[in-house]
Parts: C-alpha cells; structure tokens; sequence
C-alpha cells in the first residue's frame, strides 16, 4: 500500500472499528437507548428515563376488580467521561492505516476499552442479586451455568440473546471436561468479538478477566434487629455484625423464599440479596426491594403465602460464602438486563480537528490538535457513558472455588 497522508476521518474510523472488536461485555448488552433518546450534544448529568413493564395480579371469581395503573422507571445518568491521549509527528502521519492502527491506535483503544469495560461489568456484576453454585466448589461441569439458566428462566427472561461473560481460570476448569461443546464452527466463523469461546447451554461464553471478584467481608452471619418488613423496604436494621457488608455482597433472610413473578408460588430457595451503597454493621440497604404483598409481590412462605412480617423481625440474615474470602463472578445474563448509553459530545472549534462517530449506541469522539514546537499532532479520544442494571433479575452469578 502506497503512503498515505491520514486524516482525522481514517483515524476515527478506525478507532470505531477497533472499539467494536474489543466490547466483550459492553457488546452484548443494550445498546439502543442512546438514539432512542436523541441525545444529541449530551452533557454530564444527563438523566435518561426508562420505563419497566407493568405488573398486575389475577382475581378469582366473577366481580371484577380494577387495578390502577402503576408506572415503573429508573433513571440513568451519563455522568463517566474517559479518554486516551496520543502523540506522533508529522512523519508518522505520513504512512498506511494498517501499520498506523497496529503501533498507536490500537494499543490506545485497547485500553481505553479494557478500562470501560472493566466499570461497567463490575458494576452491573453487583447489582446482579441471584447468585448460582456453591461458594468453594470450582465450577467443571455444566450444573452451575445450568442452574443460573434456571434463574433466568424463573425471572421470565428472553430466551434469546443469553450471554456468560467468565474469567479464564473458571473457564479452564469448564473446558476441561466440555471441549466437544465449544466447536461450532460455523459461529467461530462469523464471530468476531474478543473472546468469544463458543455456544453452550443456551448462551454465547466469552473469556474475560475483567470479571468482578466479591470480597466478603469479616461478617458473613447476623441477624434482622427487631425489625418489622415493610412493603417496598430497601434497607434492614440488623444485628450481629462487626464489620460493615461490601457493596455486592449476597445476603438471604431465613424462611424468605423467592416466588414467581406471575403466580406467586414459591421457588424451592430463598430470596437472594445484593447489598449496595451505604451499608453498614447495623443498617443493611440492598436490592431488589422487599415486596410482601401488591402485584410485585417477590417474596413469600415456603408454600408461597404472603409472610406475616411481624413473624420476621428477628431472622436470621446469613451472606453467600465464606469470611474475608474473595470469589470470582463469572455472570450469565440475558441482553436486556443491563443497559450502556454514549452520550454525543460537544464537536469543538475546528470541524477539520474533531469528530464524532455513533455506530450501534457507541458513540466516541475524536479531537486532534497541532504542537507547532515539537512538530508533533496530539489526538484523544473521548467517551461520555452510563449504564444501568435496568432488569437485574434477567441475570445470575455464578460462584465456585475462592480466588
């Protein structure tokens, strides 16, 4: 290929391709907010609204009986701006795209990406409740991802684009014994994303060390503090604890079973807990919410009846795991469970220095400027993001052997 002298055009595009090729995670979760909400020339603190599914309940009989209609949304705010910076002179613009891409802008790319997506997947991972496996067994058949696909099925999930995004170790000890269900070839084909392993079980794998590690802290068992269950309750005084839960650990309440979601009977298990921001040794906030009675009723006795609350006030509250021991996350989910929106930056003075480039709700930018001194061109590339675990009951965890 002849030289050629490159343009912001050829760079940015390349950026964009080189992008697209490096989402794992990010690349197989909802995208389509951005232009849904046409948020051109976004700001930090832009607030997306997102409406969820109604939820209703069925009456027995023949006097009907109205339900008001209840509108559920959660917001999600573009508020993350990150960037890489490069430079090179004038003699390293003169040259071909491809050997340009392999020496500065892949390697810029990379990990601007890497570092995206490491925020997103951990972040999302903790807001994941539903966890699946038994915390110091290493994950080496099927029957883990098994029993997360089982979560997913009980949430009422899309059985379409399922994903598990897993840590090499884990997937070491997977492959092992499973190495004849990894060989599709014609998906290996047509499969271009990094690390990208195979189809199994109802969900693409893919290879990705930026899985979210859970670091369980010195206290793992307490207790509810006298404290009576409220329809809706996001936060729990609780008793016999030291140390503070970390944001993302998993917690259950004795005798507090998970029901389906349409008819309310119980699940052979406990309702699961994520913890969140703000916890501490006596007050325990966490996700999804408490309901104990409505049309969003989650919870309920063994047999799937409504719980008495005033029978709950000093059950036992016991965290997935073991103390101060860490366990990787490999997580499965369905596309739809999290949500990632690219805001478009402001293009700034120069339409010949800078760029903005949308293609399938990843939005960048690229800006690039002269240094008269030093004969050199200095070129950064910018992304304005959110994200949201808009349906985290579409997802499961999976845990095995600590790390």
């Amino acid at each position: 290929m002849s030289n050629t002298n490159l343009t912001i055009d050829m760079i940015t595009n390349e950026v964009m391709r080189i992008a697209h090729e490096e989402l794992s995670f990010i690349g197989t979760i909802d995208r389509q907010f951005d232009s849904s909400f046409g948020q051109s020339g976004a700001k930090h603190g832009n607030t997306l609204r997102i409406r969820l599914p109604e939820q209703y309940s069925v009456t027995t009989g023949r006097a009907i009986e109205v339900q008001d209609s209840t509108e559920v949304s959660t917001t999600l705010t573009m508020a993350t701006q990150k960037h890489v910076a490069m430079r090179f002179n004038s003699a390293e613009l003169f040259t071909d795209i491809d050997d340009f891409s392999k020496r500065k802008i892949a390697p810029a790319v990379k990990v601007l990406v890497s570092d995206i997506e490491n925020d997103v997947l951990q972040g999302c991972t903790k807001a994941v409740a539903r966890v699946a496996g038994t915390a110091g067994t290493a994950i080496t058949n099927l029957s883990v991802p098994g029993l997360a696909r089982a979560k997913l099925n009980q949430a009422l999930a899309p059985k379409t684009d399922r994903y598990i995004q897993m840590d090499s170790v884990t997937m070491a000890h997977l492959v092992n014994g499973l190495s004849g269900l990894f060989q599709d070839s014609g998906q290996l084909k047509t499969q271009y994303r990094e690390g990208f392993v195979g189809r199994t079980a109802m969900a693409d794998y893919y290879e990705n060390e930026r899985v979210w590690t859970m670091p369980n802290s010195a206290d793992v068992a307490g207790s509810l503090d006298t404290y009576t269950i409220t329809n809706g309750d996001e936060d729990l005084t609780v008793t016999g604890f030291s140390t503070a839960p970390v944001e993302g650990m998993v917690f259950t309440i004795a005798d507090l079973y998970e029901v389906h979601p349409e008819t309310k009977a119980a699940f052979p298990h406990l309702m699961q807990f994520t913890v969140t921001s703000g916890s501490t040794t006596t007050d325990l906030n966490f996700s999804p919410p408490i309901y104990i009675s409505g049309a969003r009723r989650n919870v309920g006795t063994s047999t799937g009846a409504a719980i008495t609350a005033s029978n709950y006030t000093t059950k036992a509250v016991t965290f997935v795991g073991s103390t101060s021991t860490n366990y990787v996350q490999p997580i499965m989910y369905q596309k739809e469970a999290f949500t990632f929106v690219t805001g478009e930056l402001p293009l700034m003075a120069g339409a010949d220095k800078c760029v903005r480039k949308t293609v399938e709700g990843l939005s960048l930018r690229v800006w690039t400027d002269s240094d008269i001194r030093n004969d050199e061109q200095i070129t950064r590339i910018d992304v304005l993001y959110g994200y949201k675990a808009v349906r985290p009951e579409w997802a499961c965890r999976m845990i095995g052997s600590a790390s």
